[in-house]
């Protein structure tokens, strides 16, 4: 097996599997690839537990580490989902929250475990890169939301 160059590396308190093993059903292109117990006593836990899971989410790989609960994830890293109508926002978006997790501004929700998604419709993305007026009101639109509403969006971008 081939060792990645870099990996995201999160730290769990105890539920990297599970995390994992949610995010694989959640999002295409995500499964675990392995789960490594500890070789023996650490901090915060013991010989044999489960200490890291390799997965891939979006086909990003990346790491949990039942590291204990001296860290908690926060905003300063989130994952930012590219979605392409409502529908997809909506999968996406309502499966994070209503297993749960909670809601934030602008696209932006919490998994249970406190990783922080970023959902956001392709869109908005293309109408920030359009910039001027258009970059103007679809931002405007998007500072009143929680998730993202595409046909608002899109609206916005037409002036309407």
């Amino acid at each position: 097996m081939a060792i990645p160059k870099n990996t995201i590396c999160l730290w769990f308190d105890k539920d990297a599997q599970e995390a994992a093993l949610f995010y694989a059903e959640v999002f295409p292109n995500s499964k675990v690839t392995a789960v490594h117990h500890a070789p023996g006593d650490f901090p915060s836990g013991k010989q044999g537990d489960v200490l890291t899971v390799e997965f891939t989410v979006l086909g990003i790989p990346c790491m949990g580490l039942n590291g204990g609960p001296t860290f908690k994830q926060s905003e300063a890293f989130s994952f930012q989902v590219a979605t392409d109508d409502q529908a997809e926002t909506d999968r996406y978006w309502n499966a994070i929250v209503n297993n749960g997790g909670k809601e934030s501004e602008c696209g932006w929700c919490k998994d249970r475990w406190g990783v922080s998604w970023q959902i956001t419709p392709r869109t908005l993305t293309e109408a920030m890169i359009a910039g001027g007026a258009e970059a103007k009101r679809a931002f405007d639109a998007m500072m009143t939301m929680r998730k993202i509403d595409v046909a608002k969006i899109d609206a916005a971008r037409r002036g309407a």
